[in-house]
């Protein structure tokens, strides 16, 4: 049942006890009868409100996924790869493939000794064995096939004793 259904009900209730509208009773009952038609109507009006704005926010929402598909869907990418630069993002750019990373991936952090600029690398980055350096373009290569597990223990205490 609807509240406008439930207050219609309990009017009928009201009118049927027959109450006295001159008793201190009668007119706090019918008080608040009158009070609670209001709320129940305001309640309704905003309850039709929020049903707009609620169609409304799917039809902004549905709009705007078309606006990012338009934007953000490069798989038709015309490029030529004459036009890449910094701001380039189109599939076809080697570059912009090395630096997407997948959440289960885990990063390692490199320094460029060139320019000093940190770079977040994955491990399919490091096993391609060089990279070079985004900021000043520096080939940087990975070795590690030599490391022994007591160079990297060296190396944790080392850090440690800092």
């Amino acid at each position: 049942m609807k509240l406008t259904e439930k207050m219609s009900y309990l009017q009928g209730l009201i009118e049927g006890l027959s109450i006295d509208e001159s008793s201190k009773e009668g007119k706090a009952l019918l008080q608040m009868a009158d009070v609670m038609n209001e709320m129940v109507m305001y309640v309704e009006d905003l309850q039709s409100q929020v049903d707009e704005l609620t169609e409304l926010c799917d039809i902004l929402d549905e709009d705007l996924g078309m606006v990012e598909e338009d934007l953000y869907d490069f798989d038709d990418c015309d490029c030529d790869c004459d036009c890449c630069d910094d701001d380039c993002d189109c599939d076809c750019c080697d570059d912009e493939d090395e630096f997407d990373f997948d959440d289960d991936d885990e990063l390692y952090e490199v320094t460029c000794p060139s320019c000093g600029d940190t770079i977040l690398l994955d491990e399919g980055m490091i096993d391609e064995g060089s990279i070079n350096c985004p900021n000043c373009n520096e080939l940087l290569e990975f070795d590690y096939d030599d490391l022994k597990i007591e160079d990297f223990e060296d190396s944790a205490e080392d850090s440690e004793e800092e």
